[in-house]
């Protein structure tokens, strides 16, 4: 956590000197085509035009993302227009059959009973109009309501005005038609905004732009919440009673912390681009440190007045959106999603959404498999039983039922077999599974593969329930998420008033030390540059080359990492030199350790045993692969034979990791028509071979699996798999040089696998990998730019739970 001695500390961080101020604009000489002269020549926010862009690549285009702006409004209209309705005109005796109506007509006897009718329940139009207008706090919401959606609705306008010409800029500027924007990556999209800028000047601040510079652009604000989530200073940490630490982030408070410090008034940034003057200086910080407490302060009483408002908007759209799945599908509760809090914790520097996305994607399965193999004996024993009971009862309910379908007649039976439906539901998802064993620690290191972040003591801990705890706190239950969005209305304001309000200084200083004025993007980050020398970190593979202090690093290798994921994302870019120099090292160590791993042909050959092992049932090639140097080191201690029966020699998970990347980066891997030149699994920036090893087996993998761009991506993503299993296994050599160095070097024979306590070989994931260190009124979706595309990832049934023994 950080404090405020340590952020005594920060020492201004000196800008690049390339990152002079921008000079006059009549000092360029800019060539503008004439087709495009009234258009996009000098755009004056580029930050708002690239996120645009982007979002309307990840939305489908124009017609999906008017439908969806559309369908907002009325969804907002629908619950204001049907909670009034239900509550000033139904008549709920009349429904609830408590008061009797009288359906007497000419020829009908009085004794007869008739059923109640919907509109028997339904009050007269004049009726339902009296009782609203004599509501006097009812028509005050309504006219709070009623701005709330006017403002949505010029909102609207100015976005379809906004994207209409983003539209005619894919087709006119970028020559990519709507029936077409599909079949496009953003990569080369990309691609084609960085040659527009060489013949129009959208940009009149630097000739060409790079892939970074459109980066730094799109996610400017995301990555100082990336950078203050690494150092602690957000979120606040609460220590609660019972419940121990507990991590608070919800779409709320992040909407809070955003309008702060970044574009709301009284906010740090003068502009969507440039930090104010005044935050840059020493010398007042503790006045400006007042100033921003005072900010927070009217924050916070201002969240605490809405508070009513927003909470009853909450509770309505949780109910509407949510009470027909928990019918439906009770066991969805049960279900988790990556927090909040887990996203921007394990988000690197500079990585846009839909790569966020994927990438967690991909760990959805390991990290549940790996929460479902914590199971408590007595909870077990209790929803045995409570299954057991409710069982019963439903049984015989269903049983008279059957026998006679006047009993659904009888008052509350419905209501009973549905909510001992319920109960059986959520009784039998704390049963686990008796034929299932999961391994923690494989499973831990397989999580790693994908999330990329873990902190180190969980390194050897991995059947801990602090460690689970931990764990939880990154991916959390469905149900968890809703109850904190139903809570956040009243927790916010607190939060801010007593929380936030005394880190003012620390932030004051934050943004003073970290950040720097890149010329032809404005103010951003100082990490976000992944400058190995200001705030690289020397047990991740920077030592010799990093002059960053203890408080200018960034925590858990998330500078190396950035920089490697970067890298492979856009492999023409071109880093600055203290980057390259560190890559280059790379490049070394990664030569030095496959010269003494195993075999490619020997890691591949096992691939099918391994894939087995994970149990993810795909066969690709970049599964193969990650399988194979996840798998090898238990393969190595159990003492199995390989497929060439010969004994597999003793090897790290890091010589096998190094050994395919080294495979890797010499395969020539063939590319669709329109895809990049360069090949997306080259981890160098160079075009020249970057390791030596044997690449006529990853050739081979490569011409029969290889069949266009997506392909290519799933190896780019299993080479920074790699790549993350490599450098978190040096970590813990640097750290740790005794425990690294002996936890895999010796095989454990078969007869003592399930003696030693320090070796569990399940899943096929070699534990010889390292663990590292470490609403607004909209509602219920998920963040519009953030977390849109988290039902994909976080959808699915749960697995079922293992039975939580160690193997």
């Amino acid at each position: 956590m950080a404090n405020f001695e340590a952020y005594q500390e920060y020492q201004r961080i000196e800008d690049f000197e390339e990152d002079s101020p921008p000079g006059e604009e009549q000092d360029l000489l800019v060539h503008v085509p004439e087709g495009l002269k009234d258009s996009w020549h000098h755009i004056k926010n580029l930050d708002n035009f690239f996120k645009r862009i982007y979002h309307f690549h990840q939305k489908n285009g124009f017609a999906c993302m008017m439908l969806s702006e559309f369908f907002e409004l009325i969804q907002f209209l629908f619950v204001v227009i049907f909670t009034t309705f239900l509550v000033n005109c139904v008549e709920y005796d009349v429904l609830f059959a408590n008061r009797a109506v009288n359906h007497t007509g000419q020829g009908q006897n009085p004794l007869d009973r008739n059923k109640v009718t919907l509109p028997d329940a339904i009050l007269p139009s004049e009726q339902c109009t009296e009782r609203i207008q004599e509501n006097s706090w009812l028509i005050f919401l309504l006219i709070m309501a009623a701005i709330f959606w006017l403002y949505r609705l010029v909102k609207v306008f100015c976005n379809v005005m906004s994207y209409w010409e983003i539209r005619q800029f894919y087709i006119k500027a970028l020559k990519i038609r709507m029936d077409e924007l599909c079949n496009f990556t953003w990569q080369e999209v990309q691609d084609r905004l960085i040659s527009l800028q060489r013949e129009q000047q959208m940009c009149i601040h630097k000739k060409e732009l790079t892939e970074l510079d459109i980066y730094h652009r799109i996610l400017r604000f995301k990555n100082y919440m990336v950078a203050m989530i690494n150092k602690s200073l957000l979120p606040v940490q609460l220590q609660l009673p019972l419940l121990g630490n507990v991590v608070f982030l919800t779409q709320g408070l992040k909407y809070n912390f955003e309008l702060i410090l970044f574009w709301g008034p009284g906010s740090l940034f003068q502009n969507k681009w440039n930090l104010h003057p005044k935050y840059k200086r020493n010398g007042n910080r503790l006045e400006l440190a007042q100033q921003l407490s005072r900010v927070i302060l009217l924050m916070g009483l201002a969240n605490l007045l809405l508070c009513p408002f927003i909470l009853v908007w909450q509770v309505l759209y949780a109910f509407f959106s949510y009470t027909e799945v928990i019918r439906r599908e009770p066991g969805s509760l049960g279900a988790r999603r990556w927090s909040l809090y887990g996203h921007l914790y394990m988000r690197h520097f500079n990585e846009l959404d839909h790569e966020l996305h994927g990438r967690l994607g991909r760990g959805y399965k390991p990290t549940s498999k790996y929460m479902n193999s914590f199971t408590s004996p007595v909870l077990t024993v209790l929803a045995k039983n409570f299954a057991f009971f409710s069982g019963s009862i439903l049984a015989v309910l269903i049983a008279l039922t059957v026998y006679d379908e006047d009993v659904l007649t009888v008052q509350h039976i419905l209501t009973a077999i549905t909510v001992l439906g319920v109960v059986i539901t959520i009784a039998r998802s704390f049963i686990p599974d008796e034929h299932m064993v999961w391994c923690p620690e494989q499973l831990l290191q397989c999580m790693l593969a994908h999330i990329h972040y873990m902190p180190d003591h969980w390194r050897g801990h991995a059947n801990k329930s602090e460690t689970r705890d931990e764990v939880a706190q990154l991916f959390q239950y469905k149900a968890v998420f809703i109850l904190e969005e139903l809570l956040s209305p009243i927790v916010t304001p607190f939060i801010l008033i007593f929380h936030l309000r005394n880190k003012s200084l620390e932030i004051i200083d934050f943004f003073r030390n970290f950040t720097v004025d890149v010329v032809g993007v404005g103010d951003i980050c100082s990490f976000a540059q992944m400058d190995i020398r200001r705030h690289g970190n020397p047990t991740w593979m920077s030592h010799g080359q990093t002059e960053a202090s203890i408080y200018q690093q960034a925590e858990n290798g998330k500078t190396e990492l950035s920089l490697m994921h970067f890298t492979i994302k856009n492999p023409r870019w071109q880093p600055p030199q203290e980057s390259s120099v560190f890559i280059s090292h790379l490049k070394e160590k990664v030569h030095h350790d496959a010269q003494g791993g195993p075999s490619t042909q020997l890691l591949l050959s096992e691939a099918p045993l391994c894939t087995s092992l994970q149990s993810n049932g795909s066969g690709a090639a970049p599964d193969n692969l990650l399988a194979s140097v996840l798998a090898h080191p238990v393969l190595t201690a159990s003492g199995l034979q390989g497929r060439d029966h010969r004994f597999i020699p003793p090897s790290t998970a890091a010589s096998a990791a190094a050994s395919v990347l080294a495979s890797l980066s010499t395969s020539q891997i063939p590319h669709t028509s329109r895809s990049r030149s360069h090949s997306l699994l080259n981890s160098s920036v160079q075009p020249e071979t970057m390791y030596r090893s044997d690449r006529t087996i990853i050739d081979s993998m490569s011409n029969s699996d290889i069949r266009g761009n997506t392909l290519n991506s799933e190896f780019a993503s299993a080479e920074m798999s790699l790549h993350a299993i490599y450098m978190h296994e040096l970590h813990q050599q640097s750290s740790h040089p005794q425990r690294a160095s002996g936890q895999w070097q010796n095989p454990v024979p078969m007869r003592d696998l399930h003696t030693n306590s320090g070796f569990q070989p399940q899943s096929g994931l070699g534990s010889s990998l390292s663990m590292p260190t470490a609403v607004h009124l909209g509602g219920w979706q998920e963040e519009e730019e953030e977390n849109e595309d988290d039902q994909e990832i976080n959808s699915g049934s749960t697995p079922k739970q293992g039975t939580g023994s160690s193997c």
